[in-house]
């Protein structure tokens, strides 16, 4: 009886130990590193609202949205050495992308409601930096900016009264789909 009394004991201590260690960590339970291709975020209702992963170009994305699946944040880390990161509206087009290109060049661009490039801060490899401004259609009409040399530049151009509805159709700078898990998750 005392046999069966002490190993009753100790398999309820080991079931509690098991128990406590999968709920909440153990020293020498918890791993010190966590890896997987892939990582999606889902909301209560199972909802894709965020994944970080690699596309099948090789760049490293993270990619926030909100409820109605449109991407909001976007965080890249192109092949090439690019990266940069988009913010966009609530319709999901790109309002503000800061980018650092491979030549070392870096930029600040600013989209209007349709998505479209309307200014843009630049500073480049050798240093110069411009400011930009485009008319509706994305032409640029003026600029502003210091040369590598140290020289200031200011260009102009003369706007064409264009009506708005044959401005250019706005530029896609971000993809509008949600961001789709390479394999479908396994439920816990």
């Amino acid at each position: 009886m005392t046999v069966l009394v002490f190993t009753a004991v100790l398999l309820g201590l080991a079931a509690a130990l098991v128990v406590t260690a999968s709920r909440h960590g153990m020293p020498g339970f918890v791993p010190s590193v966590v890896e997987a291709q892939e990582y999606v975020l889902r909301d209560k209702d199972g909802r894709v609202r965020g994944a970080w992963g690699q596309d099948d170009e090789g760049a490293i994305r993270l990619v926030l949205q909100d409820y109605r699946d449109r991407t909001s944040i976007k965080l890249n880390l192109l092949d090439d050495g690019s990266s940069g990161i988009t913010f966009s509206d609530s319709t999901g087009n790109a309002r503000l992308i800061m980018a650092v290109l491979p030549d070392e060049t870096a930029n600040l661009v600013f989209a209007d409601r349709r998505g479209v490039a309307r200014t843009v801060l630049g500073l480049s490899a050798k240093g110069g930096s411009t400011l930009l401004f485009a008319d509706g259609g994305g032409t640029t009409r003026s600029g502003i900016g210091v040369d590598n040399r140290g020289r200031s530049m200011f260009t102009t151009s003369a706007a064409v009264d264009t009506p708005e509805d044959s401005l250019a159709p706005p530029v896609d700078l971000a993809p509008k789909e949600a961001p789709k898990p390479a394999r479908k998750p396994r439920r816990p």
